[in-house]
């Protein structure tokens, strides 16, 4: 069977990341998750006191973005690769509402993206690779034979993201994840630097009233099309 690229752009908390691996792991396609790497430069950015709620050396961390070293390693126990900065371990420290906050700013800097969309696809030049994120379908891979954009309410997002960090024992609140989830939102779909819009060949996908089973037996269906 042929391999393709699968595309999949969209909104913070969309279920990206969820129905990527899934696709990745039905097809045996290497799955890369776009925004993890820029939650990884994030982490690195406030590790060197770069970055915080109210002070952003850009400059800085511009010339130190050659020290960055961004990789997955597939965690066999987990079933999904995990996201190792420097060599170090940050799957978990990555996800916390503070790298949440900062990291559309991080992403807005066309350095860092110029860096990591090299990185990205270098990932994807044999195909059979599926990829999430922000520009996949519209920078990274232009080309992609199958381009997804998912959205959803930003209430809908906000539950998920909040049910999601509770769970693991963060203490948020609902008002501060939706605050979040808008505040991201702007910054996505505003920035000069590939902003967050919806490729003219991608399938718009709203999930808001979708089960994970449910969204994937959608989405699986138009992928079998793209095989065919």
């Amino acid at each position: 069977m042929k391999k393709i690229t699968i595309a999949i752009d969209g909104f913070s908390s969309t279920g990206k990341s969820t129905v990527a691996k899934q696709l990745a792991k039905k097809l045996a396609y290497v799955y890369v998750d776009s925004g993890a790497m820029y939650r990884a430069v994030t982490l690195y950015a406030m590790k060197q006191n770069f970055i915080s709620n109210d002070y952003f050396d850009v400059e800085n961390l511009i010339l130190t973005l050659d020290t960055i070293k961004i990789s997955f390693i597939y965690n066999a126990k987990l079933g999904f690769a995990e996201v190792y900065l420097n060599d170090v371990n940050v799957e978990h420290e990555i996800r916390t509402l503070q790298v949440s906050q900062l990291v559309s700013k991080v992403a807005e800097i066309s350095e860092v993206r110029k860096k990591l969309v090299e990185q990205q696809q270098q990932m994807g030049l044999n195909k059979g690779v599926v990829m999430d994120g922000r520009d996949i379908g519209t920078v990274v891979f232009p080309n992609a034979e199958l381009k997804l954009f998912m959205n959803a309410s930003a209430e809908k997002r906000a539950q998920r993201r909040y049910d999601e960090l509770t769970e693991r024992g963060d203490i948020v609140t609902f008002e501060e994840i939706l605050k979040n989830v808008k505040y991201r939102d702007h910054i996505d779909s505003t920035r000069e630097d590939s902003p967050l819009i919806k490729a003219e060949d991608a399938v718009e996908f709203d999930n808001s009233n979708l089960t994970l089973e449910e969204q994937f037996e959608q989405i699986y269906k138009i992928v079998e099309t793209k095989l065919k």
